[in-house]
């Protein structure tokens, strides 16, 4: 049995702590309106997030991840179900518009985090069980349409675009690692250029983004507001940054400094070198784990890592490019720095599969 990965497990805490280090910084900036809400955040970003999350990477970091394709059908049935609830009166809640959270004692909980990673151990099950019959449509290509139609129905209903864009790259990473013919996979581009037209023109907020990123001053007060103060945050920091705890935008200018506009805020007070730095340590992060997939003993481990760093990596530069301007705005969060006891969680028990991964332990 081989040690975990050092390297990779070196890039994931330095990723944790300077999240948390950003983290601690942008909330500063509630205790401008709201000092309660501070210590709530906090709160769940620690206990509920942090401390939880650095158990989960120990404890999967040493299972046998191969338990986890056993009983990867029943983890999926299970996150489907609990991100159903959240439309049920009475457990689930609505905040901003949208249904994503389940309250239960006084706690609330995201399951689509859940159901990202509940799809990629199915998936990768999947994949590894039909080998080279990846290659035709019943049981590549037809299995993967069907499997992002029902998890995109229930994600658009809530409406979650971000969290239904993610998994789909992932999916779509795993597939074309699984040997799918190139014909299928420009097949499902074009498949799903046609979904995000209809999205754009179904939903208004979609096509507002669009709109918002072809003309970002249209509306300098309105729509494009977030855009022009994440712009003014980033552009305020030159090379070095203002320092620690400096950042202006953050007090009641930024819509969600600790949410979707944390980057700006890292941006502002560390400067291009600080950025730079973390762009970079999210590089290290997936080319480690690219090796590690590489170097897997089975498919279904080395199809679990591609999903995993397809993940993080994609959700983490969507965010990142969202807040640059180079791609439209989104609702999704930066990895291992944003707020969310729940997608901390999530992602740092990710991180634990994937060193198990590379422990590369018998079954």
């Amino acid at each position: 049995m081989k040690k975990a990965d050092k390297l990779f497990l070196i890039a994931a805490l330095i990723l944790v702590g300077a999240g948390f280090f950003i983290f601690t910084s942008a909330g500063t900036g509630l205790l401008a309106g709201n000092g309660a809400r501070f210590s709530s955040v906090a709160f769940s970003q620690i206990f509920l997030g942090l401390l939880p999350g650095l158990f989960a990477l120990w404890f999967f970091s040493r299972l046998n991840y191969k338990y986890l394709r056993r009983y990867s059908l029943f983890i999926f049935i299970a996150a489907l179900i609990l991100t159903i609830l959240v439309f049920i009166p009475g457990i689930g809640f609505e905040h901003g518009g949208a249904k994503r959270w389940i309250l239960v004692g006084g706690i609330s909980f995201q399951p689509s985090e859940f159901l990202k990673i509940a799809f990629i151990l199915y998936f990768a099950a999947w994949l590894s069980s039909i080998k080279e019959k990846v290659e035709t449509i019943r049981f590549g290509t037809l299995p993967f349409v069907i499997f992002m139609s029902v998890i995109g129905i229930i994600l658009l209903k809530q409406p979650d675009t971000d969290t239904l864009a993610v998994i789909f790259f992932a999916g779509l990473a795993m597939f074309i690692t699984a040997g799918a013919r190139w014909r299928d996979i420009f097949g499902l581009g074009f498949l799903s250029a046609l979904a995000f037209v209809a999205v754009a023109f179904l939903k208004p907020y979609v096509m507002q983004r669009i709109i918002t990123f072809l003309n970002p001053n249209a509306d300098a007060l309105g729509a494009s507001y977030q855009i022009q103060q994440s712009l003014i945050a980033i552009g305020s920091g030159h090379i070095f940054g203002r320092g620690f705890g400096q950042s202006i935008q953050k007090f009641n200018f930024l819509p969600e400094p600790i949410g979707d506009s944390i980057f700006a805020v890292a941006a502002e007070e560390f400067g291009f070198i600080g950025s730079a730095l973390l762009i970079i340590t999210f590089a290290l992060f997936a080319l480690r784990g690219l090796r590690i997939a590489s170097k897997a003993s089975d498919s279904f481990g080395r199809f679990v890592v591609i999903g995993i760093i397809t993940l993080i990596i994609s959700q983490s530069f969507i965010n990142i490019g969202a807040m640059l301007g180079i791609i439209p705005l989104s609702g999704i969060t930066l990895s291992f720095v944003s707020h969310g006891g729940t997608a901390l969680f999530f992602t740092l028990a990710e991180v634990g599969i994937v060193l198990s991964v590379s422990r590369g332990k018998r079954a």
